[in-house]
């Protein structure tokens, strides 16, 4: 989650303290004066409602800071410390021990956790406990009168002390389970916002399946006509170099725009797929060979590796591996435009996996380059089409496998593909 996302989230959730602490104080007030009307009591009751409204006070002044938007961090700690600080007094004044108020230290402890952080919760728990133990240390040796002399009770220090140890362990347990369940919903909040990622993705992918198709079926014939009356005028006619310059110009950019509907073509439309065994190390070596036969991949750049020595066989379709390694491996090489060094490794991994990792020395992405590199018509290279890593992702769903990039500007990319071996039955 980026900075923005992050300062939303803790905006949303300060304001629903500032709603629950509202809450909190309504029901302590509401049941102030029920018991205020219903029976005699030694609480006093005058005082509960001063710390109240002294409540409703502070969240006015937090929701006026929560409007002005500055350093939510910061906001978070100031209101927890302050409700520590309003529960404390609210302890005392209804007899410490005697009262039944020491339960409120438990919700600092929580926002804690959800707002700020897991070691943060596990500080308040631990500022709770202190404070607590002090007022009831003070208070059993009359360090610290009581707030009204019927609340006193008789009790022996080890009483006081097993109460204080009680209290003490249910905040750190507290801390500990709700810290527990604060990690696997934020988890699963990335799980979920991960999941809505690739659906954007996958969604992308069909629509740009339709429209690859559709822009083909209306280019490609047109153009072969064109293509070939260049050709044949070029051969026929008597040109001068200028006019043979311009003929060249016209065949060549005929030809792009024909590689281009081809890989349009290959994305929305892949045709009948021919499974067989293929051996992974042979197919990489090929593409390998046609890079270094177009001159992208030259001496400046040092291959590394165990793709030689290891051997995986695997059921698939030989010329979508060919897409996957040569648009990999294109990628990798344009990153490094003044060499570098290219690490190309298989793994198999014991639960019935492999994985192929290539890694480059270039240039590496930003953040944002890295969570739409797999969009279709997005590219980060000047000549680039945005197709090729979305061919790449498609047929890796196809084998329901797993991509991740790991990548960092200035430090290069790592490209991991995770695939299971499955049984040929599997993919009829």
């Amino acid at each position: 989650m980026n900075v923005k996302g992050m300062n939303t989230e803790k905006k949303r959730n300060i304001f629903w303290l500032i709603i629950l602490r509202l809450a909190t104080l309504t029901s302590l007030i509401v049941s102030a004066i029920i018991i205020q009307y219903s029976t005699s009591s030694f609480l006093s009751l005058d005082s509960l409602y001063y710390l109240i409204f002294l409540g409703y006070f502070l969240s006015l002044i937090y929701f006026i800071f929560y409007l002005w938007g500055k350093n939510y961090t910061l906001q978070a700690h100031f209101q927890i410390i302050f409700d520590l600080l309003l529960i404390t007094a609210l302890v005392y004044i209804s007899g410490g021990l005697n009262g039944s108020f020491y339960f409120l230290y438990i919700f600092g402890i929580i926002a804690a956790s959800i707002i700020i952080s897991s070691k943060a919760a596990y500080f308040i728990a631990a500022l709770s406990a202190f404070v607590f133990g002090v007022l009831v240390d003070g208070m059993y040796f009359g360090i610290i009168p009581y707030f009204s002399p019927e609340q006193y009770m008789e009790l022996s220090l080890s009483q006081v002390r097993y109460n204080i140890f009680i209290a003490w362990a249910i905040f750190f347990v507290i801390a500990f389970l709700v810290n527990y369940l604060t990690k696997k919903l934020r988890k699963a909040k990335e799980q979920l916002q991960l999941t809505r990622k690739e659906l954007e993705i996958k969604n992308r992918l069909a629509v740009a399946g339709q429209v690859s198709a559709s822009i083909a079926h209306e280019v490609r014939n047109p153009l072969t006509a064109i293509s070939g009356s260049v050709q044949v005028l070029k051969n026929e006619l008597k040109l001068s170099q200028e006019q043979k310059k311009l003929m060249s110009i016209v065949l060549k950019e005929s030809k792009r725009v024909s590689q281009s509907i081809e890989q349009f073509l290959d994305f929305a439309i892949p045709g009948k797929q021919i499974f067989t065994f293929i051996e992974l190390s042979a197919v990489l070596k090929e593409v390998l060979a046609m890079l270094r036969g177009s001159g992208q991949l030259n001496g400046l750049y040092c291959l590394e590796g165990n793709y030689e020595s290891t051997k995986i066989r695997f059921y698939a379709n030989i010329n979508q591996f060919k897409q996957v390694f040569w648009n990999i491996l294109r990628n990798s090489l344009k990153a490094m435009p003044d060499g570098g060094i290219l690490k190309i490794d298989f793994i198999k991994k014991k639960n019935n996996e492999f994985q192929i990792k290539i890694a480059d020395t270039g240039k590496g992405m930003a953040k944002e380059e890295k969570e739409r590199i797999f969009e279709p018509f997005y590219s980060k290279f000047e000549d680039g089409r945005g197709l090729g890593m979305a061919i790449v992702y498609r047929i890796v769903e196809d084998y329901d496998g797993k991509i991740q990039i790991v990548s960092e500007i200035d430090k290069g990319t790592e490209v991991t593909i995770t695939f299971p071996l499955k049984s040929i039955d599997s993919y009829k």
